[in-house]
């Protein structure tokens, strides 16, 4: 491709979208940037503070926990107080919690301290993407969240680079950078974005309302979570499995770290290009083709044994992850009501915060009980059963889009042409 093709590429990739959803892409990439706790809490606290690997190991259990009590939570503040105030409200906490997190010494203190954090980080996930669904057109959501997306793997390929080499002089000022860093991401929320959550009218607010009930019982929905956690499962096996069955077999953690920069790599190379080749197609194969791609990506990990080949499995799942994420999301967006998408989002967060504390578990017990092959085996009967659900599902779904209220649209978006009712749903 030439490289007037490929600058034709990029600015109709980009083109199109409003001003509010930019500001909110910056936030992400710069929040990315400045990511430091998560990549090295383990390091943190065996190397820099002489802790064992069983209470590192708890503490980073209860980072995650923190996320999944923040899921729900956090998806209610966003439908009650708005998508802005939440987004204040968590960077603002988490920037004072991870700092913190570099003073505190005891060991009860330090894993309270995890704990929060994982809540705070956690809380704007729900937010963003409901904000971002606010926001943008339908037709230009997938692009939207892709791009989204890559700018999360763009910050956090470049914040785990930079983090190893702060590490080395000191731990606590990568907390204090990642804690300066949320803070201005809550500078940004602040002064460039607006409250995108649409204007319920007093006399429909009763209608409008979406409980966390409503939520559960929405059997089509649920069972988007509940794929979701399936997929999920999958690739978190990526951060826990792969470098426990690499270190079992005889590689080094720089094998391991080669093999899995590839992943980072080619989100940041190829989820643009990827997003352009998918934006219009059908959801239901994508999310099918996707779930495959995970699981046997997986699956032939069971047959590498060389960095080459354990690089080329990595290859092979990271296309479904670059499939999946975008097309997945946004038939969250989708599935949910208009003035229910800050809870519908907390309930999809909640199937991956959970599936980050089950991954662990479940590649420990099947690796030390059965062998590592059973375990990607496991994966390419997950990616299966992922695929078939998908499948099956995505029958139930009617090929209509989800349209606001125009007088409901935030400043910046344009409403859709055609009405339909907030429940009904289709391709993106």
């Amino acid at each position: 491709m030439s490289v007037a093709a490929l600058r034709r590429a990029a600015r109709e990739t980009v083109s199109g979208l409003p001003r509010e959803f930019w500001w909110l892409w910056t936030s992400t990439l710069v929040n990315r940037l400045g990511a430091f706790v998560a990549t090295f809490m383990a390091l943190y606290l065996t190397l820099g503070r002489g802790y064992s690997a069983s209470y590192a190991g708890l503490v980073v259990s209860l980072h995650g926990l923190g996320g999944v009590v923040s899921s729900l939570g956090s998806g209610v503040m966003a439908d009650r107080l708005g998508r802005r105030p939440t987004l204040l409200v968590a960077q603002g906490s988490t920037a004072v919690f991870v700092a913190l997190l570099g003073f505190v010494h005891h060991p009860v203190a330090i894993a309270g301290v995890a704990f929060l954090v994982g809540m705070a980080s956690n809380a704007s996930r729900p937010a963003v993407q409901a904000m971002m669904a606010d926001i943008v057109r339908p037709e230009d959501r997938v692009r939207a969240f892709s791009l989204n997306y890559w700018a999360i793997n763009l910050g956090f390929a470049v914040s785990s680079v930079a983090a190893g080499f702060i590490a080395e002089v000191s731990y606590r000022a990568g907390f204090l950078i990642e804690a300066g860093m949320t803070a201005v991401c809550a500078v940004v929320v602040f002064l460039k974005l607006p409250e995108s959550r649409p204007v319920v009218d007093k006399s429909e607010e009763a209608s409008d309302s979406v409980g966390l009930g409503s939520v559960v019982r929405d059997g089509r929905f649920m069972s988007v979570v509940g794929l979701s956690f399936l997929v999920a499962l999958i690739f978190q096996q990526g951060s826990v499995g792969l470098p426990v069955a690499m270190g079992e077999a005889g590689f080094t953690p720089t094998d391991y770290g080669m093999a899995i920069a590839v992943n980072g790599v080619l989100i940041v190379a190829l989820q643009i290009p990827v997003t352009r080749f998918i934006e219009h197609r059908d959801a239901k194969r994508l999310l099918v083709i996707s779930s495959l791609l995970a699981g046997y990506g997986f699956g032939l990990t069971a047959f590498a044994g060389s960095i080459g080949l354990f690089a080329l499995t990595v290859c092979v799942w990271t296309l479904g992850e670059m499939i999946n994420a975008p097309t997945q999301t946004g038939l969250v967006v989708r599935l949910s009501p208009v003035h229910g998408r800050g809870r519908y989002q907390g309930m999809y967060t909640l199937s991956w915060s959970v599936a980050a504390l089950v991954a662990p578990l479940m590649s420990g017990v099947v690796i030390d009980r059965f062998g590592a092959a059973w375990l990607w085996g496991l994966c390419a009967v997950l990616g299966t059963g992922a695929a078939i659900g998908y499948a099956a599902l995505m029958r139930r779904v009617p090929a209509a889009e989800p349209v606001e209220n125009p007088t409901d649209e935030p400043a910046g978006a344009q409403p859709p042409a055609a009405p339909t009712r907030p429940e009904e749903v289709g391709t993106a």
